[in-house]
């Protein structure tokens, strides 16, 4: 078999995939499969914006387990890539200079293994998006179809592809084929060639979307809405649970892009936040990162960007799988409807604290604590920004692994890298539907 190493540099930690693959078989889908994950100890690559020669060596462990599961005769011949998502692009944002000394340092470490290194590098949110739709597509074997598995898709009336819903810390990600063609928003268009089928893909990445973001940018909000109020630095909220306390310091609040647009003075430097464990008043609370106001198109899900029609099944995975896994809501023989998954979550936030930290003893505190506010977020992103309903709730398919391969960017991004998808032509990084249409045009101008 052949090997192909891909690390998911995420806003709070990285991940090493080991793939595998029979050497004859590489351009038939499906046949790649993950061999091996290893997760780095410590923050996201992003976390050494202040000490940024340890990015590097902080990937050495998981670099030497792949070393160990990879034949020796075959590293040198084994591609490594490293993709950087949303924590190193908020990062670039906040300090270039930093953002590029965290990549030089992941790169030397990487070019000192014994693979082949074909790059570090942040992948754009799009990026991001269609590649985690690749992924899915590929390993539920959407792309190429024998026959019988037409006639069955025709039966069933399934749609092609399967849309893909990503959520990380710092963005989230929505990608599917839409139902008719519009030219509305051509920035989020993709257009592909795989296996000699066309696609044209809607995508969107919204950037403090995250989970972890969009728990900041809500904490800098009430922060911002409840000063006029308060005259001690505590904070009464409804996202935790009862008997819960945390406290923040007030610059590390303000210091991600996210929320600095919500900066102002306060008269001290640290918050004292206690849990009230209230469901309503915290999805409430959620909605307001949500912008329904103002759409400069035929629809929108927030903030006045494009989205189409939803459109067939949903994968959805990474954070959207954890969380939502935790809270036991991802059978797949028996989907939860949208209400039971609402109750589920909210009576899960209305458990005292200590009878929570006691039930989950094995859990760590910062995560535990976290369940709460991350199933009432998956919940208002579902439903209030992207308008999921209760009549489609149930084509949202909560996916971990698929076979033994994660869902996720890094599949695709490697099938398309090593040109391992055949358009017809080997694919391309992603064009986008501007290119493909201007390219359109000028052939149909040299053709007449």
């Amino acid at each position: 078999p052949q090997y192909g190493i891909v690390l998911d540099a995420g806003s709070s930690h990285t991940n090493l995939y080991v793939y595998e693959w029979p050497a004859e078989k590489e351009n038939d889908t499906g046949v790649v499969q993950q061999v091996e994950v290893c997760k780095v100890e410590g923050p996201g690559i992003s976390g050494y914006s202040h000490a940024t020669e340890k990015a590097g060596p902080s990937l050495a462990q998981c670099l030497r387990q792949a070393e160990d599961v990879i034949p020796s005769k075959q590293h040198q011949e084994t591609p490594v890539y490293l993709g950087a998502t949303a924590g190193m692009r908020l990062l670039s944002l906040e300090n270039k200079n930093a953002a590029d000394k965290v990549l030089s340092s992941v790169e030397k470490t990487l070019r000192s293994a014994p693979f082949n290194f074909q790059g570090a590098r942040i992948i754009s949110g799009q990026e991001e998006g269609a590649y985690g739709w690749i992924t899915i597509n590929y390993l539920l074997g959407n792309f190429k179809q024998s026959g019988w598995k037409k006639l069955l898709h025709s039966l069933k009336s399934l749609s092609e592809t399967s849309g893909a819903l990503d959520l990380g810390g710092a963005s989230t990600q929505i990608t599917f084929v839409p139902n008719e063609l519009s030219s509305e928003s051509p920035e989020n268009l993709l257009y592909f060639r795989l296996y000699g089928k066309d696609y044209l893909v809607y995508t969107h990445s919204f950037l403090c979307y995250g989970k972890d973001q969009a728990l900041q940018q809500k904490l800098a909000g009430d922060l911002q809405a409840s000063t006029s109020t308060m005259e001690n630095s505590s904070l009464l909220d409804p996202c935790f649970h009862q008997g819960y306390q945390r406290t923040i310091n007030i610059s590390d609040l303000f210091k991600t892009p996210c929320t600095s647009a919500k900066k102002k003075q306060f008269p001290f430097s640290q918050l004292y936040i206690q849990g009230e464990g209230d469901y309503q008043k915290c999805r409430r609370n959620i909605q307001k990162l949500f912008n329904k106001t103002n759409c400069p198109y035929s629809s929108c899900s927030f903030n006045g960007i494009y989205l189409p029609p939803l459109q067939g099944d949903f994968g959805a995975f990474s954070a959207f799988y954890f969380v939502m896994n935790f809270l036991n809501l991802t059978s797949e023989q028996s989907p939860a409807a949208l209400d039971k998954v609402a109750t589920t979550i909210e009576s899960f936030c209305s458990r005292p604290w200590h009878e929570v930290k006691t039930a989950y003893h094995q859990i760590k505190e910062k995560y535990l604590s976290e369940y709460c506010f991350s199933g009432a977020y998956i919940l208002s992103l579902l439903e209030n920004g992207y308008d999921f309903t209760e009549n489609n709730w149930q084509r949202i398919h909560f996916l971990g692994k698929i076979g033994s391969s994660d869902a996720g960017w890094t599949l695709g991004y490697m099938l398309n890298l090593t040109n391992m998808i055949p358009a017809e032509e080997p694919a391309v990084p992603p064009l986008s539907y501007g290119s493909y249409v201007g390219l359109m045009v000028l052939c149909s101008l040299v053709l007449v």
